[in-house]
């Protein structure tokens, strides 16, 4: 007959089935980690559900020549972002590109109550554009064109979008004096 264990720890047959039903677990804790990581990953490529702003100009001929014209692909940081579906009811004249956090134009909008004669603009491509800081994106709007645009970014985009846009919107909209 073996000789019983005195040292009070557990069996050697115990502790291999813990040993392997830890592993199993942490298996599985690690598939189910690489599974929703993966899922967060994959842009979301439904329709992009946006409310609608005052834009009393979206139906312009400007925006209507401007729309179509748009890329159907920006560069941020490297990343390709492509044009996305819009959910119905759609705001007129209204694009946007990517996920999870969209870069949305607006033609046709009213003028930015922020457009003053002391305003700091940027000058893209030959596009004036006055730029107005949010909580996690910021909105850049086309002030010397026929119709204000606004293009909403996220704080994590880079300037491709900005360059591509300005090309766009210099090739199609005449430059005219700022109104304030």
């Amino acid at each position: 007959m073996p000789e019983a264990d005195t040292t009070g720890a557990p069996s050697r047959r115990l502790i291999i089935i813990a040993a392997v039903l830890a592993v199993a677990l942490a298996a599985v804790v690690a598939v189910l980690g690489i599974r929703a990581g993966s899922n967060q990953d994959q842009p979301d490529n439904g329709p992009l559900a946006l409310v609608s702003v005052p834009a009393p100009q979206a139906g312009s001929e400007d925006c209507a020549n401007l729309i179509p014209a748009l890329p159907a692909e920006l560069v941020s940081n490297g990343a390709k972002l492509t044009r996305r579906e819009l959910a119905d009811p759609a705001p007129e004249a209204t694009v946007a590109w990517g996920a999870p956090d969209a870069i949305v134009l607006r033609c046709g909008l009213e003028k930015p109550p922020e457009l003053t004669p002391t305003a700091q603009l940027r000058v893209v491509s030959g596009v004036q554009w006055l730029p107005v800081e949010g909580a996690g994106s910021s909105t850049w709007y086309v002030v010397d064109r026929n119709v204000y645009l606004g293009l909403t970014v996220p704080d994590s985009a880079g300037t491709g979008p900005l360059q591509e846009i300005s090309d766009t919107v210099s090739g199609k909209l005449p430059a005219v004096p700022l109104r304030f």
